[in-house]
C-alpha cells in the first residue's frame, strides 16, 4: 500500500515550477485543475500528504512484543491500531515512547544493560522458560533470582536482538529523511511566498512530532514478533494472579501516565500490555509530553492567517488550534492542583473540568483532521504552484549537466526509500 501511495504521488508530480497563473489572492476552482501552467494539482497535494503521514506513522510506531502464536493478520491489525492512535492523538505515542526511553536509560545506568537490551526489556522481549514475561523491576530485584536474571539478560548479545528487528538504521534513517524533506518543502514554500494548504500544515505537525518519536525509539527494535527466553526454569510462577480487564480508554490512559507497580503482574499473562513500560519516575516523560503536545498545536497555528474559503472556517480552525495548543499545559496544571489540594470538592470540580476539556480537545482534533480536506474545495492559486528549487542552486551549477547529476542523486535516494519501505512491509 505504501508503494502504491508513493508511486501515485510521484506520477502526479510535475518537475517544472511555473509562474503564478493568476493573482496570488485569487482562489482556484475546479476549472483550473487541468491548467498546464499549474505544476501541482489537488490530487498531488492530497496523495503527497497521505504518503508522508502513512510512511512517518507506520515506521515510527514500535509496538511491544505481541502474544505468541498470533496470525499475520492479527499482527497487522495490532500495529495498524497503534498507527491510527498516532494519527489521531500523536501525543499519546510520544508519552509512551518517552516513558520507554527514560525507563531504558534508567536500566542502562542501574543494571548495566546495553541500550538495546534495556529497550528489549521494556517492550517485553524477555520471557522465562515457562513463557511468562520478565519485564518488571520486582523481578530484577528479587532476592533469590534477581541477580541471575540480570546476568542472563546482560549475556544476551545485542546482535541477536537486532536480528529480530524488522528495521535498521538505514530504513529508519531514510523514513526520517522523508519527514525532514516534507518539513523542508514547507519551509521553502513559505520562503517563496507560496500558499501552504491546511492539509500540508496538519501533515507538517505530524512530521515534526514523528521526528521526536523516531529519536526516542531509535534503539528500540522494530516489530519484533518473538521474545527471547532467559533465566532459570525455577522462576516462582506457581502463583497466578488474575489480571483485571481494563477499558480501551484506560489502556490509552496508561500510555500517558504509565502502569504502576500493582497494575500489571507478569505471572498472569503471556505478553506485556500494548502500552507497557517499567514503573519509573515519569517526570521527564511528562515534561516532554507537554512540550511536544504544545508544539503540535502551535504548528497548526501557523495557518492562523491563511486563506480560508469562509470566515467561519477560519475561526473554527483558529479556535481548534488554540484548544490543542493549550490543552497539554492546562491539564498538567490541573493535575498538579489535584495533587496539591486535599479538598474533595476542589478535586471533584477540577476533575470535571479536565473531563470536559478532554472532550473539547477530542472534538478539536477531529475538526483539524476533517477541515483541511474540506478546505481543498477552494484553494489560493499559489497553492497549486510548485517550489522553484533552482532558486537555491548556485549560478555555476545551473548547467544541464549539473541538473542531470542532481536528478540522478535524488532518484537514487528515492530508490533506497522504496527498497527500505518494501522490506518493512514484507514482514507482513
Amino acid at each position: 500500500m505504501l508503494l502504491i501511495l508513493i508511486a501515485v504521488h510521484l506520477l502526479s508530480q510535475d518537475s517544472i515550477a511555473a509562474p503564478l497563473p493568476r493573482p496570488p489572492d485569487a482562489r482556484a476552482t475546479t476549472d483550473s485543475y487541468d491548467d498546464i501552467n499549474n505544476s501541482r494539482t489537488i490530487f498531488s497535494i492530497v496523495w503527497g500528504c497521505l504518503a508522508t503521514i502513512f510512511a512517518c506513522t507506520w515506521v515510527s510506531v514500535h509496538p511491544n512484543v505481541p502474544p505468541p502464536n498470533q496470525s499475520r493478520l492479527q499482527l497487522f491489525w495490532r500495529r495498524l491500531k497503534m498507527m491510527l492512535i498516532t494519527m489521531i492523538a500523536p501525543e499519546v505515542i510520544v508519552a509512551f515512547a518517552a516513558r520507554q526511553f527514560v525507563g531504558s536509560r534508567w536500566l542502562v545506568k542501574n543494571f548495566n544493560f546495553s541500550s538495546t537490551q534495556a529497550f528489549f526489556f521494556c517492550m517485553g522481549g524477555f520471557v522465562s522458560p515457562t513463557g511468562y514475561p520478565i519485564a518488571t523491576m520486582v523481578q530484577l530485584r528479587d532476592l533469590d533470582l534477581g541477580s541471575e536474571l540480570q546476568k542472563a539478560i546482560q549475556n544476551v548479545n545485542d546482535k541477536e536482538i537486532v536480528d529480530k528487528s524488522k528495521g535498521d538504521a538505514l530504513s529508519k534513517g531514510v523514513v526520517l529523511l522523508q519527514g525532514l524533506w516534507f518539513i523542508l518543502q514547507c519551509l521553502a514554500r513559505a520562503h517563496q511566498h507560496l500558499a501552504i494548504t491546511q492539509l500540508e500544515v496538519a501533515t507538517l505537525a505530524f512530521a515534526i512530532v514523528n521526528v521526536f518519536i523516531w529519536l526516542l525509539w531509535w534503539n528500540k527494535p522494530l516489530d519484533v514478533q518473538h521474545p527471547i527466553v532467559v533465566g532459570p526454569r525455577t522462576l516462582p510462577d506457581s502463583q497466578t494472579i488474575d489480571l483485571v480487564q481494563v477499558s480501551l480508554i484506560d489502556r490509552i490512559g496508561t500510555a500517558i501516565v504509565g502502569f504502576r507497580m500493582n497494575d500489571y503482574h507478569p505471572l498472569s499473562s503471556i505478553s506485556v500490555p500494548s502500552f507497557w513500560s517499567i514503573d519509573n519516575d515519569d517526570t521527564e516523560a511528562h515534561i516532554l509530553l507537554v512540550l511536544v503536545g504544545t508544539l503540535f498545536g502551535a504548528v497548526h497555528c501557523v495557518a492562523w492567517n491563511a486563506n480560508f474559503p469562509t470566515p467561519a472556517e477560519m475561526w473554527i480552525w483558529r479556535t481548534s488550534s488554540v484548544v490543542i495548543t493549550v490543552y497539554p499545559g492546562l491539564t498538567s496544571l490541573f493535575a498538579l492542583l489535584i495533587d496539591m489540594t486535599e479538598l474533595e470538592s476542589v478535586n471533584f470540580a477540577v476533575s470535571i473540568i479536565v473531563v470536559l476539556a478532554t472532550f473539547i480537545y477530542i472534538a478539536a482534533r477531529i475538526i483539524l483532521i476533517v477541515l483541511p480536506l474540506v478546505e481543498l474545495r477552494s484553494l489560493p492559486a499559489s497553492a497549486l504552484v510548485d517550489i522553484n528549487w533552482s532558486a537555491y542552486i548556485p549560478p555555476h551549477m545551473t548547467s544541464s549537466f549539473h541538473r542531470y547529476v542532481l536528478n540522478d542523486f535524488l532518484y537514487s535516494i528515492l530508490a533506497i526509500y522504496l527498497a527500505s519501505s518494501f522490506s518493512l512491509l514484507n514482514g507482513y
